[in-house]
């Protein structure tokens, strides 16, 4: 006992040391930066054969791939047919101004944005019901549903494979002066302009609550839609935005080169916006306008070169293929990875005593087991379970008192993980129900049954690597305190001290307050595993499952964790699947063995310990230590 108290010790004195690596404070107004950059490129081009006009292409270019780096870098949702959207802006603002429907270029703008707004709200609702490569090739499909109809079906508008000619330049009236923007220098900071203002929102929509959730989905939408995220409509918003950057992108491209041409709708430009982000670097915002610079200018160059002619393609296309092998994280990526190591610099040790006073975990954990008379928290009710032919569970009864620790306990294929999924809503049963408040959940999906205040972990640890600790938790807190959606991308993440106060609550109600801006990926096993269930605990459960919260981790471990799981079960009723014998029976008010689908036997830990029936299923003989 005594050596386990000291191993514990050691890794609190170990967890009040900072991190190795801290992590580096982000550039400060790079919007400043950004405006110094547009201003110095077309110098930079005009010394190196390029042309003021060439940076007005790279303006169009980067505005296209800063809506699609929200989608793809952010959202993580990779399309291939966002010249859908790019064509729509380009051809509703050509057409309206062409046929004089719209005198107002910047009302033409308007309207061609939201033409490409409302298509992706109809691409979204079709290919957003899949996944991964499906919703990948839904939108290939999709862009090359617009660029057929382009040519035929819509044939009179957009003119066909003759584009629309004769979009006027931009016109803006100065008291009685009309002055036209034509390209040139008055164009390019113009476009400079619009390109600064787009950007400054898209820094503001990651960095919000709202961008929060979408990296967070990204890394882990299974987890980020346990805690009560509507994950469907955040991946609509996303798209909805990049098809907003991509409908004004068109737009301006139509007024720069006074056409809009079928190519604005054609699968090379899907692809280029992809390429171009990629070797920029994806979730960064800069990387798109980077990687429009250099494939502009290489294409314009090449070009230009005797002899290559149209081989500048397959030039460009194996600079791709190099880029993304040599540096994955694309340009800007790399370069900000470099930056980012080398800053870092390790942290002075923790001065002695600095994790003096009591942990919440050390404190004596007041609670007193439920009677026999309690009220029923949560139940399952002669559940059955059919994969098939394959009968997984059969006229299984659970009932769970409010405010006791419940343990589960089976051989592997019991069933255990199959009556979880039941119990909090992700499958629905062949049979039976589970009532939790007076009505029934089977089947509502996790992320209505942790609204109505059932929460789990996993057997697998789910916690977001990519993000500190801290971090992690404001997920959870965001689903709570914002709802299952929120379009706030104006707001900010960092600054609502009562959200900062919960957050470090938990962080030492776990005792990881020492990690709390410690990168996931960086901490240990058992630390994730405390991370994850302060994650289910932000959501504020009525109940909370548990699923081998203890496997995988070292004896000090477990007893942190066991401690921990007492501290969660003060005020809230919690139910544990665990194949550790002995911290079940040192957890558990009462246990419920599964056997073969069935129920075999509830108990207290020491009806459970000296049942035959149990040793024989499951304990094995008398001598024998429980398995672990």
């Amino acid at each position: 006992m005594n050596s386990k108290v000291q191993t514990l010790a050691s890794t609190e004195a170990q967890q009040a040391q900072p991190s190795a690596r801290p992590r580096v404070r982000p550039l400060r107004w790079p919007e400043t930066w950004i405006a110094l950059a547009l201003a110095a490129m077309p110098f930079v081009l005009l010394h190196s054969g390029g042309s003021v006009d060439t940076a007005i292409r790279i303006l169009i270019w980067g505005l296209f791939g800063l809506g699609f780096d929200i989608l793809f870098g952010y959202a993580g949702l990779l399309a291939f047919g966002q010249a859908a959207f790019f064509g729509a802006g380009g051809f509703v603002s050509a057409y309206l101004l062409v046929s004089g429907a719209v005198d107002s270029v910047l009302l033409a703008a308007m309207f061609g944005t939201l033409a490409a707004v409302a298509l992706s709200f109809l691409v979204g609702w079709v290919s957003l019901r899949r996944v991964g490569i499906y919703f990948s090739m839904i939108t290939f499909a999709i862009g090359e549903l617009a660029h057929f109809m382009q040519n035929s079906v819509l044939s009179r508008w957009t003119g066909g494979d003759n584009g629309l000619p004769g979009v006027p330049y931009p016109q803006f009236r100065l008291g009685e002066r009309l002055v036209e923007i034509a390209p040139g220098w008055n164009m390019y900071v113009l476009f400079a302009l619009l390109f600064l203002a787009a950007f400054w929102f898209a820094r503001r929509l990651v960095r919000s609550p709202f961008g929060h959730v979408l990296n967070a989905m990204r890394i882990n939408p299974d987890r980020t839609l346990a805690v009560g995220h509507h994950l469907w409509r955040y991946k609509l918003a996303a798209l909805v935005v990049s098809a907003a950057y991509a409908g004004l992108a068109g737009s301006m491209l139509g007024m720069f080169q006074s056409y809009i041409g079928p190519d604005a709708v054609s699968l090379e430009t899907s692809s280029q916006v992809v390429m171009q982000t990629v070797i920029g670097g994806v979730r960064t915002l800069v990387g798109p306008l980077v990687g429009a610079a250099i494939w502009i200018y290489l294409r314009d160059v090449l070009q230009q070169i005797p002899g290559i002619g149209g081989a500048w393609k397959l030039i460009l296309g194996a600079l791709f293929v190099l880029a993304v092998t040599v540096m994955r994280r694309g340009i800007v990526g790399e370069i900000r990875h470099w930056w980012s190591r080398r800053a870092a610099r390790p942290a002075p040790p923790a001065q002695a005593g600095a994790a003096a006073g009591v942990s919440p975990l050390r404190a004596a954990i007041q609670r007193t087991a439920p009677g026999p008379d309690a009220e029923v928290a949560i139940e399952a009710r002669n559940i059955r379970m059919q994969f098939g032919g394959l009968v997984a569970l059969e006229q299984v009864d659970l009932a769970v008192r409010s405010g006791e620790i419940m343990g589960l306990i089976g051989p592997n294929g019991a069933g255990k993980s199959t009556l979880f999924k039941i119990m909090t809503g992700e499958l629905r049963p062949s049979a039976g129900e589970v009532i939790f408040q007076g009505r029934s959940i089977a089947g509502i999906g996790v992320r209505e049954a942790c609204r109505l205040g059932v929460s789990k972990s996993y057997q697998i640890v789910q916690v977001y690597p990519d993000l500190t600790a801290r971090e992690n938790l404001y997920v959870p807190l965001l689903a709570r305190r914002r709802g299952a959606f929120r379009f706030d991308v104006l707001s900010t993440l960092r600054g609502n001290a009562a959200m900062e106060a919960e957050a470090e609550k938990l962080l030492g109600a776990m005792e990881l307050l020492a990690r709390a801006d410690t990168v996931v990926s960086e901490m240990a096993y058992g630390e994730k595993r405390r991370l994850e269930i302060a994650i289910a605990l932000a959501t504020e459960p009525r109940v909370l499952l548990l699923d081998e919260p203890l496997a995988g981790l070292s004896p000090a471990e477990r007893a942190q964790v066991v401690q921990v799981i007492r501290h969660a079960a003060v005020g809230r009723t919690v139910l544990v699947v665990e194949h550790d014998m002995d911290a079940v029976f040192e957890l558990a008010d009462r246990i419920t063995m599964l056997h073969m689908g069935r129920n075999l036997v509830t108990g207290t830990p020491a009806e459970i310990r000296d049942n035959a029936a149990v040793h024989t299923a499951y304990l094995g003989t008398r001598d024998e230590r429980p398995a672990a």
